[in-house]
């Protein structure tokens, strides 16, 4: 199935996150509910059935999966108390990497920031899951929404360059989406579909 196919291919079950971090599960279940780590991004409930020489037989069990930049965060929260601590490491390299990028002036609200990416919501739609590419990730859709609201045709050369860079920084922060959710998806709208226009704009 190509939703399994992409999952294993891009995100961490839990039992891969739990050896590459060292935690115990008990430990994420912990550090989740005090909210320093994130939900899963996905979810599957499977019911399997199975035919053999010994009979039939059903079963169901549940996999969860994360962005591989998970590990790298429990690492820096695993020793934290409060949520307020992992807020402000959050908000510290997400802030470091806009002022990297030259985006100093977007003002992102934060708190609800992290609670996206408390929810697995970042895990799901960036590469890593962490603060960096999140920080680049919105920072380019602002950009681009900006720039092409009244579509590309009338832009000027500059204009154009800074929509051109920031499709790129937004293709690179960005996830390619499980199957299903990719016509919906900010990837299908502000990268594949702009591009085309771009390109049907210049006659290439």
């Amino acid at each position: 199935m190509e939703l399994i196919r992409y999952l294993e291919d891009t995100y961490l079950t839990e039992a891969q996150l739990l050896s590459s971090s060292g935690l115990r599960a008990a430990e994420l279940a912990d550090l989740q509910a005090r909210r320093l780590m994130p939900q899963p991004s996905y979810a599957l409930r499977l019911d399997i059935a199975c035919d053999s020489y010994f009979g039939a037989h059903a079963e169901q069990t549940s996999v969860r999966y994360y962005a591989h930049g998970t590990t790298q965060w429990a690492a820096t929260v695993r020793t934290l108390a409060h949520e307020e601590d992992g807020f402000n490491m959050f908000a510290g390299r997400y802030l470091a990497r806009l002022e990297a990028l030259g985006g100093a002036a977007h003002k992102p609200d934060l708190r609800e920031e992290w609670r996206h990416f408390l929810g697995g919501t970042y895990g799901l739609c960036t590469r890593s899951g962490l603060p960096e590419d999140i920080a680049a990730k919105e920072l380019a859709a602002a950009t681009i929404r900006s720039l092409s609201t009244h579509g590309v045709a009338e832009l000027d050369g500059a204009q154009r360059e800074r929509l051109l860079a920031a499709i790129d920084l937004l293709d690179l922060a960005s996830s390619q989406f499980a199957p299903h959710e990719r016509t919906r998806s900010s990837r299908h709208s502000l990268i594949d579909a702009l591009r085309a226009q771009l390109a049907v704009s210049t006659g290439q």
